[in-house]
């Protein structure tokens, strides 16, 4: 225990002091969830805007829909106007019985959707006014959808990647500093055995990870970005620490091939960086090509980042632990295997 505590001491020290390896760590993963989370906090989120003179049951119709924004006009022909000049699809004149209806034939989608929400509610008014019961009855709700928010699946997508940067660059960089300096050989002579150094750096990543998704969650709850978890976001956890541990044996292996810092980082930009682009790190892969989706299976990110998801934001149950935790538990002990054969004390 006191070489286990002098280890994780030294490179927990190590870690903190050295300015670089904290930007690579928070700031920049964080600079990216700031960036797409405010350019994407109101995508999906806008009203239609259509103009609208007069007033009645008509216009309190259209606008309890929640679908439009209703931009008042004094004058139809100011409102006509506007939907000519392109800044309205649409404008809405009601005159007693009387409505006047007028859209943009260039923008046909939003004008499409206006019509429908026009003459739907005009059909529903007209039916009331008749008193008549109607033949055909239709029994409409809403329901959550698998679609998530922006911020939704950006906070765990990159969250997830930041973990993988710095359990694979916390595994492999001081591997290959240390064995250069003959620092693991000075203590392998003291000694110490392997396992006391592997578990010490196990413990130091996975507290700097946890202090990571902390931050990355805290500042993705705020008002600004708007995150919410469900109420199975505990479950997440396994599914995070085996992510962590996946990509702490990848960067092991790393550390054991390579000779210098640089080939290093070089190596270790060049695993998790396509990783993260495959794998549905900054758009849902679900929208991906089918042969993107396919190769990302193969990916440990892919599973970690579903994983994640499935559990923060999607409220799924324990069900959904077995395949993204069967996958990096497989990961963990292939590649972790494949490192400990691999491994030098120093440089042959």
């Amino acid at each position: 225990m006191t070489a286990f505590r002098s280890l994780a001491l030294a490179m927990l020290k190590g870690f903190y002091r050295e300015k670089a390896t904290l930007f690579f760590t928070f700031v920049f993963p964080l600079m990216f969830l700031v960036v797409f989370g405010l350019l994407f906090r109101d995508v999906g989120t806008d009203k239609i805007g259509i103009g609208v003179v007069g007033d009645g049951p008509v216009v309190e119709a259209l606008d309890r829909t929640g679908a439009l924004e209703l931009e008042r006009f004094d004058d139809f022909d100011d409102a006509v106007a506007k939907v000519r000049d392109g800044d309205l699809p649409a404008a809405v004149a009601v005159h007693g019985t009387d409505l006047t209806y007028r859209f943009a034939a260039s923008d046909q989608t939003q004008a499409g959707t206006v019509t429908g929400i026009v003459q739907g509610v005009v059909g529903q008014l007209n039916q009331e006014a008749t008193g008549e019961r109607p033949r055909y009855t239709v029994d409409g709700s809403n329901v959550e959808d698998s679609s998530l928010k922006p911020i939704q699946y950006i906070t765990p997508g990159i969250m997830s990647w930041g973990v993988a940067i710095t359990a694979v660059f916390g595994a492999a960089l001081p591997l290959v500093s240390w064995r250069k300096k003959q620092v693991l050989r000075r203590i392998r002579l003291a000694p110490v055995p392997a396992s006391t150094v592997l578990s010490s750096r196990v413990v130091v990543t996975i507290g700097v990870a946890i202090v990571q998704a902390t931050l990355f969650l805290g500042i993705g709850a705020l008002p600004v970005f708007g995150l919410q978890l469900t109420g199975t976001w505990a479950l997440a956890i396994p599914v995070f620490l085996l992510g962590i541990l996946a990509f702490f044996a990848i960067g092991m292996l790393v550390g054991a091939f390579c000779k210098t810092e640089e080939a290093a980082t070089g190596a270790a930009n060049i695993v998790v960086l396509p990783m993260a682009f495959l794998s549905g790190t900054f758009f849902p892969i679900d929208q991906a090509p089918p042969w993107m989706q396919t190769i990302s299976n193969a990916f440990p990110l892919r599973h970690m980042n579903d994983g994640i998801m499935d559990f923060l934001v999607r409220g799924q149950g324990p069900a959904a632990l077995v395949v993204p935790c069967l996958v990096l538990a497989a990961f963990i002990v292939v590649v972790g295997s494949i490192a400990a054969k691999v491994f030098q004390w120093e440089d042959g």
